[in-house]
């Protein structure tokens, strides 16, 4: 579908309640649909998926870990979080112009084995205990670049392996398992650190992602479409941002995330409110529990996800989930106890599961094959830059008004400007598929 700039679909008030060709009874139709596992080529991406999910968390909770013990210094945690912003964000955009100009399956191998040949280098570092933060954060830019051309091209690859009426459905089974990993990734690291030492957290990731690399050779190929772009040069790039502002459904979906996480991501205030607000509670408790909280909240949206196969009106169900992520985020700002607090964190980790599985539908129904790499390009962008300045907003934020008012002050933002731009801007709410 190539939406105008009124971008909707069919606007249509007549809408079957369930799809035509969901075969599934109507008792199993809120749990997952797992329709997509039934293709083989998904079916090994998303087996990959979920083998690399938590092999991906082992190395992202050892190099904080190791430059910690290294430094003795939370500043240098950050800064080497930086250190990866900006390679992510150039490779990011540059790898969806470079998904849109050859074969998808290709570009995935290559940098597969580029992040798994890094994580091989970690683990070299670590076992030689060579103790160098600069090689860290060299290493960890390297990663970032590699995975920020990695990931467009293995969102946009969805679309060529499963129909365009299981796109939720399929959206829903990849985000649930990249969250199960947020979970179950740290957990497994933590248990794991004292049995067989950090070193061997890098090693457990490199071979995690030879799963990744078998699964992704055994694709079919998977070329753009004939009216792809051959080349991959800022011309490329500037097109993709030039077809965002042409294409208002694609920008809305856009701002809505952008929104949704600057505003109301209130991540960097969970040590200040486990150590006051909660500190009854046991301060780690407290911690342990606000992190792990909203991915949790994405996995149990993830189980019972079957309804997304039946929306129609996904324009809607990213604004109603982005409303709600802000109304549950205002709830938790508002909360003095901890287990009240902790069930707003999961409301809304349910919220932005929806959301994310809906603006990715979006993305992959209403852009053109040849430009879904440069689309996924800048998703990727949108999502890992709205939280970095998030931490931003609200750190200084909390500074001047306290952390519960700046949280619950996001919360209601996040409500206020999302309600305003549909209003202002009906494209997003007129979309359905």
């Amino acid at each position: 579908m190539d939406p105008s700039d009124s971008s909707t679909g069919n606007d249509s008030d007549s809408q079957p309640t369930v799809p035509p060709n969901d075969p599934r009874p109507a008792r199993r139709r809120l749990a997952m649909d797992t329709r997509p596992l039934r293709r083989p080529a998904y079916r090994r991406l998303w087996s990959s998926t979920a083998v690399t999910a938590v092999g991906s968390q082992l190395t992202a909770v050892a190099v904080p870990k190791q430059i910690y013990d290294i430094t003795g210094s939370s500043a240098w945690v950050g800064y080497a979080s930086l250190a990866g912003l900006l390679p992510l964000v150039v490779f990011a955009l540059w790898g969806g112009a470079i998904a849109d100009s050859m074969d998808r399956r290709k570009l995935l191998l290559i940098t597969n084995t580029g992040i798994a040949v890094t994580s091989l280098l970690f683990w070299i570092q670590a076992l030689v205990g060579l103790d160098s933060v600069a090689t860290l954060m060299l290493l960890l830019a390297l990663q970032q670049a590699f995975f920020g051309l990695n990931s467009p091209a293995r969102s946009a690859v969805v679309a060529q392996l499963v129909p365009e009426e299981e796109f939720a459905a399929a959206n829903a089974l990849g985000t649930t398992v990249m969250q199960t990993g947020l979970v179950a990734g740290p957990l497994l690291a933590g248990a794991l650190i004292p049995v067989i030492g950090l070193a061997e957290l890098y090693l457990l990731d490199a071979l995690a992602l030879c799963v990744t690399l078998w699964s992704v050779f055994r694709l079919p190929a998977l070329p753009p479409g004939p009216a792809a772009s051959r080349k991959a040069g800022a011309q490329e790039i500037v097109a993709g941002f030039r077809y965002i502002a042409l294409h208002k459904v694609l920008l809305l979906s856009f701002l809505a995330d952008i929104v949704a996480m600057v505003f109301g991501m209130p991540r960097a205030l969970f040590p200040q409110l486990a150590a006051q607000t909660y500190a009854p509670y046991g301060e780690g408790l407290a911690l342990g529990l606000l992190f792990a909280a909203i991915p949790v909240g994405a996995v149990l949206g993830g189980l019972f996800s079957g309804t997304f196969s039946r929306a129609r009106r996904h324009g809607w169900m990213v604004i109603g989930a982005v409303v709600a992520w802000g109304l549950a985020i205002t709830g938790f700002g508002l909360s003095g106890s901890l287990w009240v607090a902790v069930t707003f964190l999961v409301v809304a980790g349910v919220a932005d599961l929806v959301s994310s599985v809906f603006r990715v539908a979006i993305l992959l129904s209403a852009a053109t094959d040849e430009m879904r790499g440069r689309m996924q390009g800048v998703f990727t962008v949108v999502v890992v830059g709205g939280p970095r300045l998030a931490d931003l907003l609200h750190g200084t934020t909390a500074s001047a008004l306290g952390p519960r008012t700046a949280v619950a002050g996001g919360g209601l933002l996040v409500v206020a400007v999302t309600l305003a731009l549909t209003a202002a801007m009906p494209a997003l709410r007129r979309y359905r598929v």
